[in-house]
């Protein structure tokens, strides 16, 4: 009866696994739609702004893109030429984008590139999506102001390589982990979990086994921390496996049952098949490096040269620093003390869950990057972004959710002086650059620090929240003004670099712009029918090198142009290397014979391109150089200087401007 009169009051429910704890009022905001407006649209300025500036940026799948945009075959394979001769040494997921926002908007610079901007954009909106979940908008805010502030990202998604949508892909996929984290509903984990798998299984096809390097550390968090018991877990990550391979091992069955005489040889590989693709130039290639082969990768030295020498400091060191890891001593101290922070928490706490994601992601990537052998370029690390991103903004927001104890006010007050010192290490790098910038940015994370230290709790714990705005601010941006540096700098060649125009390191490879090739292969440079640098859309600036099928004559050049235009053959013409072939196709909107493919593929045999000619399939051969002979163009060996005798043997040169050409109609062998 007593119970009845006087019910005991209810009892404050246990929290769950679903949110963190209630935030802080600093963290709460009426206004988050429009702060996550500002957000992706300062995002969008900063990635579409003077955004064709760079014109078709790289030539080797800008071509390809072009090609894609005019014929589904060579769209469905990643051919470079509309006549399907020899596809990139990618898988072609970020081409079918640019294939087919050329086919409906009409190619051209900006069709190009505005899909890779976008993809920064969703990047962005996505690791806003993600923290958010965990914690709160503000910390999502952070963490999407921290990708889109970090200059390989500012670089990749101008650009127009497959790393955007690589990007892109990955964080999605850590999305829709989360979500399955976020969800005590079997089927509606394994839908999330699906996902997840289908996008790693686009990313394969983006990039290959780089789109699968997040796929333990999101199967581990998964494993850890979803609600679902430990048999349905094991269970729905068995379906996530599933998913990466169907939808990675479609294309990659479509193409191994295609008649290889009825498709482009799959440039890249020595037998002509994806799968060396995946476990050569694209695989364990690139991690323990490789000799010959069609990737022409030269092995683990100079494979690696572009990216600084292997080791724990190759993300910190000249090459690579400038471009990732201006907050990754700041994100390493947010994971270690967010971890500690979250010790006692139950199993399914989505903030540790969250930690060990973006964690694994960056841990598992940035180890790998740090060791391998083979080829690594310096814009790889734009992989990275999301991981740091996501480590600070849940790692700042644990840690301040027990700011009142030494390792919230430590953790945090490290994060800003570690962001500070280092930002300050790599503005002195470049110091003709904004030489004051480093001391101000310096000062500013020492007094947020202070602030957060003396402020945590007690009478002065409004002076946290002001340290916390100054030391945050003062810390992202060194990297924000290398970002903008670099989104202000027209880029082109095969490895651009991020950075202001003049920033220079120890590999030689400026700020503004990137080397004009890769191993064994030089940069197509200024297109061949460049009347006018100035409304060329690839014509010679920041960042690109002049090279095969570059004259010095204007008139020379379009005369080359008006050549190829008016072949009348399959190919236009056959010429060593794709770069070389790139360049002619963009000028010329014809097909043209890649010989040797990127680097040194075995394609075509000299029987096969004897039969070419006989066939009147090639109209001219261009011997590319001042004037030299086929024997002083550049291109792979084996075949390709086999053709180059064969054709200095059999027929008569002229030159125009810069290149010999050779025409090869009329030969009946």
């Amino acid at each position: 009866m007593t119970a009845v009169l006087h019910p005991a009051p209810p009892q404050r429910p246990a929290p769950t696994a679903h949110r963190a704890e209630p935030s802080p009022s600093w963290f709460r905001t009426r206004r988050t739609g429009l702060a996550l407006t500002i957000l992706l649209a300062a995002t969008a300025v900063l990635y579409l702004w003077n955004l064709t500036a760079s014109g078709y940026a790289n030539t080797f799948y800008a071509a390809a893109a072009q090609a894609g945009s005019q014929n589904w075959k060579a769209w469905f394979f990643g051919s470079l030429d509309t006549s399907n001769f020899i596809t990139v040494d990618k898988p072609p997921a970020s081409l079918w984008v640019m294939g087919l926002s050329g086919r409906i908007f009409g190619f051209s610079s900006a069709s190009l590139l505005v899909p890779q901007a976008l993809m920064g954009v969703g990047s962005v909106a996505l690791v806003y999506a993600a923290v958010k979940r965990v914690a709160t908008p503000a910390a999502g805010l952070v963490a999407g102001a921290v990708l889109a502030a970090t200059p390989a990202a500012a670089l990749m998604f101008k650009f127009d390589n497959p790393d955007a949508l690589l990007v892109l892909l990955m964080t999605l996929a850590g999305y829709f982990v989360i979500r399955a984290m976020s969800t005590a509903v079997g089927r509606r984990a394994a839908m999330w979990v699906a996902l997840a798998g289908v996008a790693l299984g686009f990313a394969f096809l983006t990039k290959m086994l780089q789109g699968l390097m997040v796929l333990p550390a999101f199967g581990a968090a998964y494993l850890i921390a979803g609600q679902v018991r430990l048999r349905t877990r094991l269970v729905h990550l068995v379906i996530g496996a599933a998913s990466v391979v169907i939808s990675a091992g479609w294309w990659v069955l479509a193409v191994w049952l295609w008649p290889a005489d009825s498709r482009p040889y799959i440039g890249g590989s020595t037998n002509n098949s994806v799968m060396d693709l995946v476990l050569g130039y694209n695989g364990l290639g690139r991690l323990f490096g490789s000799t010959g082969g069609g990737g022409g990768m030269a092995g683990g030295s100079a494979g690696s040269s572009f990216g600084g020498s292997a080791g724990l400091d190759r993300l910190f060191g000249s090459e690579m620093g400038i471009q990732i890891s201006w907050l990754i001593p700041a994100a390493l101290i947010a994971l270690v003390f967010g971890l500690l922070a979250r010790g006692r928490a139950p199993r399914t706490d989505l903030l540790r869950a969250s930690l060990i994601l973006w964690g694994g992601w960056f841990l598992a990537t940035g180890l790998i990057f740090s060791y391998m052998s083979g080829t690594i370029h310096p814009y790889y690390t734009v992989a990275l972004a999301p991981a740091v991103a996501g480590m600070i903004g849940v790692g700042g927001y644990a840690l301040w959710l027990v700011r009142a104890r030494w390792i919230g006010r430590c953790g945090l007050a490290a994060m800003m002086l570690a962001a500070g010192i280092w930002s300050w290490v790599l503005l002195h790098r470049n110091a003709e650059w904004l030489p004051m910038l480093k001391w101000i940015l310096l000062a500013g994370t020492v007094v947020g620090a202070i602030l957060v230290l003396v402020g945590a709790k007690g009478r002065f714990r409004k002076l946290a929240v002001a340290g916390l705005i100054i030391g945050s601010l003062a810390g992202i941006t060194g990297s924000a003004s290398y970002a903008i540096a670099t989104a202000a700098t027209a880029h082109g060649g095969s490895i651009p670099t991020a950075g202001p125009t003049g920033a220079v390191s120890d590999s030689g490879m400026g700020g503004g712009g990137g080397m004009g090739g890769d191993q064994g292969q030089g940069d197509g440079g200024a297109l061949p029918n460049s009347d006018d640098a100035s409304s060329n859309p690839t014509a010679s600036g920041p960042g690109t090198t002049s090279g095969p099928g570059t004259s010095s004559g204007s008139e020379s050049t379009s005369e080359l142009t008006a050549m190829l235009v008016n072949a009348g053959t399959t190919w236009s013409a056959a010429t060593n290397g794709s770069q070389s072939a790139a360049t002619y196709e963009l000028a010329s909107d014809t097909a043209v014979m890649a010989i040797g493919g990127w680097s040194s593929d075995p394609a075509p045999t000299l029987d096969q391109f004897i039969e070419y000619v006989a066939d009147g399939e090639i109209h001219y051969y261009i011997a590319s150089g001042q004037g030299g002979s086929p024997k002083d163009s550049q291109g792979g060996d084996g075949t390709s200087s086999a053709i180059q005798e064969w054709v200095g043997a059999n027929f008569s040169s002229t030159t125009v401007g810069n290149s010999t050409i050779y025409d090869l109609s009329g030969y009946v062998g």
